[in-house]
């Protein structure tokens, strides 16, 4: 049944489209006729209209010059310059076959117009010339008298050949109607004998394959008629089947979802064991740091004040010349040197503020130094007096700042970062942003190698992780990076 309704609409559509193509081409052509000819002759109207007013200027301008050499008055108020020009552009706009009006209208020239132009051109300079004389104020009476004896002379044979112009143009424009009543009559034709085409080997093929079509789908029904009997008993016995099938698919769906809730048990549990070996880690890393911290400051930084104790002892000593003074100086100058360098580095290793002063103080501290470390302006915003956290919230909050930190100091090329710090009694929120050049955010796992210090942000979204909180970091190009945390206080009690 698909097919026989396929191969119907197929045939119909492709008669009916090139039947219809061939008609729709028959009056868009007509209309496209209609409409170029019936601007051809409103532009042949304008040419004899302008023709005619070329007639008329010539007679005013013979009049007004005949005035002039009487001395006589006139109410005709209009300049003789301005007509006199009127008059001549008109003519060169006619013989170039351009009038330059309201629009530009196209002068459609034969031979017979191009000849008549070219008889009526020495006439026509005989005139001007005779009225440009008269309009010449330095021209003496008698001169103006012969000129207006030309311009009498001329002016008839002028004005009989204008009038064989406009004739002629409007003769040529009466052709071109009759030629498109020509035109018109051919594709009305051309439109019936396709109407006619259509009936006869499209239309009465059509209807008579549609017959054909409904026969043949009338036996069809009757064989589904008796198909479907037959479908009917199987029916039942399948329905049987499907209640058997149901029961079975019923087990089979509590089976899945035994097993699903056995998956996320085991996700679940590998996830806290992740979260317990990486609390683990961490806390193992901050222990040690703690104590590199220590032996740092007890240790090597003891050893080291005593070393500049006793330089500074054997400042008061003489020396045997200025090099040994000046090199003496160069070594005290580096014990002070490994002293603060190696006070910074236990600092960093686990900074005391931490404890003693608590997270924004310690944020504060760790901006300034980073200023004056890096050159970078790091600016800090927050509390320094808010209510204290535990002990390894602080620490896992002050190593996400400093992470954060270091990457937007060694990869963004920032001119300004900010530390912002934001706590009430439910929760706390902390922000670094930069106004570096900033990164494409890559979604897919395989991506994430082109992050800059993916070591350091998996860090960060563990310890954010380990404190049940939330971390996202948002980036754009020459946009900057901007790296938040939130953590829900309520849920990590003191």
């Amino acid at each position: 049944m698909t097919q026989l309704d396929e191969q119907v609409a197929r045939r119909l559509t492709r008669f009916y489209m090139i039947a219809l193509t061939v008609i729709a081409v028959l009056s868009i052509s007509g209309l496209l006729f209609i409409k170029q000819t019936i601007s051809n002759h409103y532009d042949d109207s304008r040419v004899v209209n302008v023709a005619g007013r070329q007639r008329m200027l010539s007679q005013r301008l013979t009049k007004l010059s005949l005035l002039r050499i009487q001395g006589l008055t006139t109410a005709d108020s209009a300049s003789f310059d301005s007509l006199l020009h009127s008059w001549s552009q008109s003519h060169i706009q006619f013989r170039n076959g351009r009038l330059n009006m309201e629009k530009v209208y196209t002068v459609r020239k034969s031979k017979s117009l191009d000849s008549m132009f070219t008889r009526i051109e020495p006439v026509f300079q005989s005139i001007y010339s005779g009225f440009a004389r008269i309009n010449n104020p330095q021209a003496t009476q008698a001169d103006k008298k012969t000129a207006l004896q030309v311009i009498l002379r001329d002016e008839f044979p002028y004005l009989q050949q204008m009038n064989a112009i406009v004739f002629q143009v409007d003769t040529e424009s009466f052709e071109r109607v009759r030629s498109l009543e020509r035109i018109e009559w051919v594709l009305t034709f051309a439109t019936l004998l396709t109407l006619l085409i259509e009936g006869l080997f499209i239309f009465r093929p059509v209807v008579n394959h549609t017959k054909n079509v409904i026969r043949r789908l009338a036996r069809s029904e009757k064989a589904l008629q008796m198909a479907n009997s037959h479908m009917e008993i199987a029916n039942h016995e399948l329905e049987a089947t499907n209640q058997h099938l149901a029961y079975s698919n019923q087990k089979l769906v509590d089976t899945q979802k035994e097993l699903l809730r056995t998956t996320e048990e085991k996700y679940q549990l590998q996830l806290a064991e992740e979260n317990v070996r990486s609390a683990a880690l961490l806390e193992g890393q901050e222990e040690e740091r703690r104590r590199f911290a220590r032996e740092l400051h007890d240790g090597i930084g003891q050893m080291l004040t005593g070393l500049k104790l006793h330089a500074e002892k054997l400042k008061s000593t003489s020396f045997a010349d200025e090099k040994q003074k000046q090199r003496f100086a160069e070594l005290c100058d580096l014990i002070a040197d490994t002293i603060q360098t190696t006070r910074q580095v236990s600092y960093n290793l686990m900074p005391s503020t931490l404890s003693d002063f608590g997270l924004g103080s310690t944020l504060r501290l760790l901006a300034e130094q980073s200023t004056r470390s890096t050159g970078v302006q790091v600016i800090f915003s927050g509390p320094t007096d808010a209510r204290r956290l535990n002990p390894a919230m602080e620490i896992g909050l002050y190593r996400i700042a400093q992470e954060a930190l270091h990457n937007a100091v060694k990869y963004a090329e920032a001119q300004t970062i900010k530390i912002i710090l934001q706590q009430s009694p439910q929760k706390l929120e902390l922000a670094i942003e930069d106004d570096g050049k900033g990164f494409v955010m890559k979604t897919s796992q395989k991506d994430d190698k082109l992050l800059p210090s993916i070591n350091g942000l998996q860090n960060m979204r563990t310890r954010t992780r380990l404190l049940n909180g939330e971390f996202s970091i948002t980036s754009k190009p020459k946009k900057g990076t901007k790296v938040r945390v939130r953590v829900n206080l309520s849920d990590n009690p003191n």
